[in-house]
């Protein structure tokens, strides 16, 4: 994300405008008062765009693009914002340990929801986790990456580094994702953040993006609780904006989801938890849902 924010920018020479801390509505000063034609964004600032009433009292007549990264973005999101804002969505993929892209959506191929093809001299696998077999194109697996940008390893530990890298420098990112005919990767969720429904797998991001689209909710985060019948069920902790009740938000998903991606436990909050890059802090819901249980 530094690398495409900004030294690209300088590479290219244009104009960067860089705010000294995110306040939503000094953003939308900037993106009305300025000829930005590309803002940088992370998922929960679109959120807040497709969302937030004060967005009507602005208007970005030079906006052309937002570039969003850090963590997944749904489809329902990304239509959400392109539609409310008349701009293209175009996301990008990576990670710390790739240096740090690897996927890039470039203008003119947005297709949403996806992070776009690989960058050149980059390889990627989507992997049976339990089988370590390529997965057949269309369907989901882990993301892994090989390439120069790769890691060698981390700093003074080799025993970190030979669960991230394998012997043939391919790179397990622990992330969930789909590459599609075109060769378009879409991210789906964490490895680790899946929940298991009777041995079904049920992917919390999907379940966040379907919610989003609720006009009442205005965040949304989906943990995993423990049941004795099916092991795990997957939790809405959301942030209302209106009226509305734990039975709306389950009524809401039924038509769009099977029967183990059903939401049965809601919890309304002020906030979601979230790391300075936008992402959810899911492990501070479940530990406070743990202590709320014990």
């Amino acid at each position: 994300m530094l690398f495409r924010s900004l030294m690209l920018g300088l590479m290219r020479g244009v104009t960067i405008v860089a705010l000294h801390k995110f306040e939503f509505e000094p953003f939308l000063k900037v993106l009305q008062g300025w000829p930005i034609t590309v803002a940088h964004v992370v998922p929960p600032m679109a959120v807040a765009l497709a969302k937030h009433p004060l967005v009507d009292n602005y208007q970005f007549p030079h906006l052309q693009c937002l570039f969003s990264a850090a963590a997944p973005m749904g489809p329902e999101l990304t239509a959400a914002v392109e539609e409310r804002l008349k701009v293209k969505v175009r996301q990008g993929y990576g990670m710390t340990e790739a240096s740090p892209g690897t996927h890039y959506a470039l203008p003119g191929h947005e297709h949403i929801g996806t992070v776009g093809p690989l960058l050149p001299n980059t390889e990627c696998r989507i992997v049976d986790p339990e089988s370590g077999a390529n997965v057949p194109v269309g369907e989901r697996g882990e993301v892994w990456v090989r390439g120069p940008q790769v890691m060698k390893g981390y700093l003074n530990n080799p025993e970190a580094t030979a669960k991230t890298v394998d012997a043939d420098g391919w790179l397990h990112t622990g992330d969930i994702g789909i590459v599609d005919e075109r060769g378009d990767l879409t991210v789906v969720d964490r490895l680790k953040e899946l929940i298991k429904v009777k041995g079904f797998q049920v992917a919390p991001a999907e379940l966040e993006s379907l919610l989003l689209k609720h006009p009442r909710i205005a965040d949304v985060a989906v943990i995993p609780i423990p049941d004795e019948e099916s092991g795990e069920l997957p939790k809405a902790v959301l942030v209302a904006k209106g009226p509305l009740t734990a039975d709306e938000v389950a009524e809401f998903l039924l038509p769009h989801v099977a029967h183990y991606k059903r939401i049965r436990h809601v919890e309304f909050v002020d906030a979601i938890p979230k790391s300075p890059s936008g992402k959810i802090l899911r492990r501070v819901l479940v530990e406070k849902e743990r202590i709320a249980r014990a």
